[in-house]
């Protein structure tokens, strides 16, 4: 999709929570500032005031910022060095995926409860097909009311959910109904809805193929819908033209896809200065190990594959992975194989990023585990599920491999003592 930010909020009666929802039976549920949003929950004196989740470091990126940033401008996906400038003010904080993995799962769970018909897209938004829930919770539109009061009352946070008739529109008019809101379009209403918004909402328009469809005076929806498709087709091609075309007239044919499973899970750091000390690199590796397989049992996933990335200081990538045997989730088994895999690699310069990558996933529950002949019956598996739940109690930073700890203090970076 185009840039959320570029879309006009709701407000429009005939697109209201009371709006005739009878044939629209697809939500999408969209948590706001969810990262952020999970931090100012677990520490309450910072609500109200403007919190910023991303890499701290100077090459960092913003991940989550919550709406009282938003107001200084800060986006997702902006250079934390930017953020600094637009909010010195602001909180500052390193994301805790084990934290955020938790109240996803708690929030999937609220979906769940209503109907089977649940896709999720990432940790913080997923597609409901509620037609078959209607007997016995209701409309669309009372649906989604109660999934907003039960994802407050119980996980103390907000959501913002659009209904419509499919999942393009309904991912729309979540983004509308932000933040805290709810945003119905009638069937016999979308094109009234889609085609007043700018092109750059449709799904799979970035800022430079949107940039390429105003210069042919494409600014809105309405106009690419009315535009000669001859003259789409020449500019964008075939399978881009026929995409947004359809889109553009509210054709959507999607199904809600309750199996729908990640690739791959990762996580990459990106230094504050370039690197060439092998023990930082191996620190770094094994954080982002931890990381990840704190990810993969939070959403109960083993993997077969592990990758690794890395980004010379000349910005050359590297990337290497094995197979393993049999699937994983452990942290020091990931990093076994990608410290094997960059010892071999010996990039001999200067390193910028490095990336640890699980691919091949399956769930957890229907893969069988291989003991290996002559190890213990509990091991790394069973250390790091103990820490998950020690850390869903008292925060990913106060446990860890021990050779990380003594660099968990520098996890929050916050100013306390600036308004």
């Amino acid at each position: 999709m185009g840039r959320s930010q570029s879309l006009p909020r709701g407000g429009d009666p005939r697109f209201g929570p009371d709006a005739d929802d009878s044939g629209s039976p697809i939500l999408h549920v969209d948590m706001d500032a969810f990262f952020a949003s999970v931090e100012v929950r677990s520490r309450p004196e910072l609500r109200g005031r403007p919190v910023i989740v991303g890499g701290l470091g100077a090459r960092g990126v913003v991940s989550s910022a919550s709406y009282e940033a938003r107001r200084y401008g800060v986006r997702s996906a902006m250079p934390m060095m930017r953020a600094r400038a637009l909010c010195p003010q602001a909180v500052y904080l390193a994301p805790d995926f084990s934290a955020y993995t938790a109240a996803s799962r708690a929030v999937m769970q609220i979906f769940r409860d209503v109907t089977p018909l649940v896709e999720p897209l990432s940790l913080d938004e997923a597609f409901l097909d509620v037609a078959g829930a209607r007997r016995l919770f209701g409309s669309p539109a009372e649906i989604a009311r109660a999934i907003r009061a039960r994802v407050a009352t119980d996980q103390q946070l907000t959501c913002s959910v659009g209904v419509a008739p499919s999942k393009f529109v309904a991912k729309l008019g979540s983004t509308r109904a932000k933040p805290d809101g709810l945003l119905v379009v009638p069937a016999d209403r979308v094109l009234d809805f889609l085609h007043p918004l700018p092109v750059d909402a449709l799904w799979g328009v970035g800022e430079r193929s949107a940039e390429a469809l105003r210069r042919l005076g494409l600014a809105t929806i309405g106009d690419l819908a009315e535009a000669p498709y001859a003259m789409l087709r020449k500019a964008l091609g075939e399978a881009a033209a026929g995409h947004l075309h359809a889109l553009a007239w509210g054709r959507d044919p999607r199904a809600v896809s309750p199996e729908h499973v990640e690739k791959s899970i990762g996580a990459e750091v990106t230094f504050d200065a370039d690197v060439a000390d092998p023990l930082e690199i191996r620190r770094a590796l094994l954080a982002l190990a931890d990381k990840v397989g704190a990810r993969l049992r939070g959403a109960g996933q083993v993997g077969r594959t592990v990758s690794l990335k890395v980004r010379l200081a000349d910005f050359r990538t590297l990337s290497r992975s094995r197979t393993l045997p049999v699937p994983t989730d452990t942290a020091r088994e990931m990093f076994d194989t990608v410290w094997a895999l960059f010892t071999a690699l010996d990039p001999g310069e200067r390193v910028r990023l490095v990336g640890v990558r699980m691919e091949g996933l399956a769930a957890a529950g229907d893969t069988p585990r291989q003991l290996a002949l002559g190890a213990p019956e509990r091991g790394w598996r069973e250390a790091e599920a103990a820490a998950d739940a020690a850390a869903a109690r008292f925060g990913r930073s106060v446990i860890g491999p021990a050779s990380l700890l003594g660099n968990r203090d520098a996890r929050r970076n916050e100013n306390p003592r600036r308004p």
